[in-house]
């Protein structure tokens, strides 16, 4: 992380109007005493090129990158170098720019999601998940759920697009045993009646108008329904899914172990726990608002 001057971080993506990113890195240059600032990046896709081919020139002032949606596959391209995770999965959502202009690319999405679920105090061994979307969120997921030693007995993952799902899996299957994992040609197909845990990694739910993926009489108490959505904090699906008794949980936990994670690749030290406290707290505040 660069303090000789005010050095700005931020995240790429689009739309980016419900990140609460910004203010949970903010508070903690503000703690760590940083002359820095974490902005919002809202680019279209024409706009891709030109911003990577900035981000190169000795000048530009931004050192750290987050990436959402729709880009953290796309923004491997552009990258110098990889983490070996990175490698597996082919997704990225942190960037790390060097002094030289060079960039590294890392995902923390994938540890995060897994560090929430130990909070949450859900196993994933042996565990039957349903799953919802084939975008970066989802490849990053879906990839770590196959490589840990806690792997679940199976995934059944759906997704509107079944040409898009096939060119995940097949491409994940080139790097890593994906033998748990079945994609399916409906909700229904899914079997959320026998699953432990429901995940819906699409977008469906951050809009208001947008409708319930999944029908109320499959929830039961024994699930657990994730949803990476957390503005707003409780999504239709959520709040089905609590009429049912089943257990649930927004993707707030997920964005705040992933940005303490990237935080600590910007600056290249592991954070103290009152730092960490003072991000948790910017996140779960910014959300009452």
């Amino acid at each position: 992380m660069q303090d000789a001057q005010r050095s700005v971080y931020g995240i790429i993506g689009y739309p980016l109007a419900h990140s609460l990113s910004p203010l949970m890195h903010n508070v903690a240059f503000k703690e760590l005493g940083v002359d820095a600032v974490y902005q919002l990046f809202p680019l279209k896709e024409e706009e891709l090129d030109g911003f990577f081919e900035k981000l190169r020139e000795r000048s530009n002032p931004i050192f750290g990158l987050n990436v959402t949606t729709p880009y953290k596959e796309r923004a491997v391209r552009y990258l110098d170098n990889v983490s070996p995770l990175v490698e597996r999965i082919m997704a990225v959502n942190t960037i790390v720019i060097t002094r030289e202009r060079r960039l590294i690319g890392y995902n923390t999405d994938a540890p995060g999601f897994l560090s929430h679920l130990v909070e949450l105090q859900f196993n994933t061994r042996g565990k039957k998940i349903a799953m919802l979307g084939a975008g970066g969120a989802a490849r990053a997921i879906l990839g770590v759920l196959c490589m840990i030693s806690e792997r679940p007995v199976s995934i059944k993952i759906y997704n509107r697009s079944t040409g898009r799902l096939n060119e995940l899996l097949k491409d994940l299957a080139t790097r890593m045993d994906t033998s748990i994992v079945e994609p399916v040609m409906s909700i229904d197909d899914l079997e959320i009646p026998e699953a432990d845990l429901l995940l819906n990694t699409t977008s469906v739910g951050l809009r208001k108008d947008d409708p319930c993926l999944i029908d109320e009489a499959l929830i039961h108490p024994s699930l657990l329904v994730y949803d990476l959505i957390y503005n707003p904090a409780e999504t239709d699906l959520l709040k089905m899914a609590k009429r049912r008794g089943a257990r649930t949980a927004n993707g707030l936990g997920m964005l705040y172990y992933q940005g303490v994670l990237g935080l600590q690749h910007w600056a290249n030290v592991q954070l103290d726990e009152r730092v960490k406290n003072v991000m948790r707290r910017a996140l779960e505040e910014g959300l009452r608002l």
